[in-house]
């Protein structure tokens, strides 16, 4: 049986090699970027909202180029369901793994884990500890003030 983390490995580069083959050039003048996009509401039909969520990542990351840009999503209350689903749902694995590869980094609320009596290691998709903040509002009010740029798609 394949691990998540190996998993995520192997399907990392998808993202790269599908932006890659569109040939998309960097467009000027976007300059380096800071930003925390805030993932917390429920993912809908089909996880349809952390689909859309995740594709703004990519766009985001495909418009600035990933070495201009430094990317973190905040996930509390329904938004852990997005690392929820992703436990059964391939796709969804893929594109987390393909923006991890990149250097996005998902942040996960204790006190949602906490409250909701979840355990990061067998009820999410590739959490590991230090992915974990003791407060996912604080945690995005911490970066707005390091310079982060607040997006919620």
């Amino acid at each position: 049986m394949i691990s998540r983390r190996i998993f995520a490995g192997l399907c990392a580069g998808l993202p790269l090699v599908a932006a890659a083959s569109r040939g998309t050039a960097q467009p000027a003048g976007y300059g380096t970027q800071k930003v925390v996009y805030h993932i917390n509401e429920s993912g809908g039909d089909e996880n349809r909202a952390y689909r859309g969520a995740l594709q703004n990542v990519q766009n985001h990351i495909n418009a600035v180029g990933a070495e201009a840009i430094e990317v973190q999503v905040v996930m509390h209350g329904n938004g852990l369901g997005l690392l929820q689903a992703a436990l059964e749902d391939t796709g969804l694995q893929t594109v987390v793994g393909g923006l991890k590869s990149q250097g996005v980094r998902f942040v996960v609320c204790n006190n949602t884990l906490a409250g909701r009596d979840i355990d990061y290691s067998s009820d999410l998709y590739d959490v590991w500890e230090d992915d974990i903040v003791p407060s996912g509002v604080a945690e995005l009010s911490k970066l707005q003030m390091a310079g982060f740029t607040y997006i919620k798609p």
